[in-house]
Formats: structure tokens, sequence, C-alpha cells
């Protein structure tokens, strides 16, 4: 699905001069303000900070066994067990 405008005259040769002007004029937050958000997004949320140890390990523990059982069902389905 694209997104295909049609423009006629000057506004599509002006278009190039307006993205310049836009990523050239882009507003961009202090470093104070996104070390508050920071902050607050921390406080708010504890999902947000540091993540379990092992985390990976559980994950890929609770695959293998979900791929386990996947297989087992496969196979009494197929009648080998």
């Amino acid at each position: 699905m694209s997104d295909e405008r049609h423009l006629e005259g000057d506004a599509a040769d002006e278009l190039p001069e307006i993205g310049a002007r836009l990523t050239r004029e882009r507003p961009t937050p202090s470093a104070s303000f996104r070390s508050v958000l920071g902050a607050r997004l921390a406080a708010l949320d504890p999902g947000y900070g540091h993540r379990p140890e092992r985390l990976q390990a559980v994950v890929l523990a609770y695959l293998l066994a979900g791929a386990l059982l996947i297989l087992l069902g496969l196979l009494i389905a197929d009648g080998v067990l």
C-alpha cells in the first residue's frame, strides 16, 4: 500500500526544500528533560530498568518446553506413541 500523492506546479518543487527545513529545525529535548523523563519512566514502570539475571535462560527453557510438548502432541496424533 503506497502513499502516493500527485502534486502539481510549484508544490512538487518545494517538497525537497520543506523536507530539508523540517530536518534542520526539528526540536530536540534538552538533556535535563531526557534525564527527568528517564527517571520518571523508571519510577512508574519497574520493567523499564534492568532485566532479571538469566532472563535469556528462562525464556529459552520455556521455548524448549513448549517445542517438546508440541513434538509430543504430534507424535501422539501420528500414532507413534
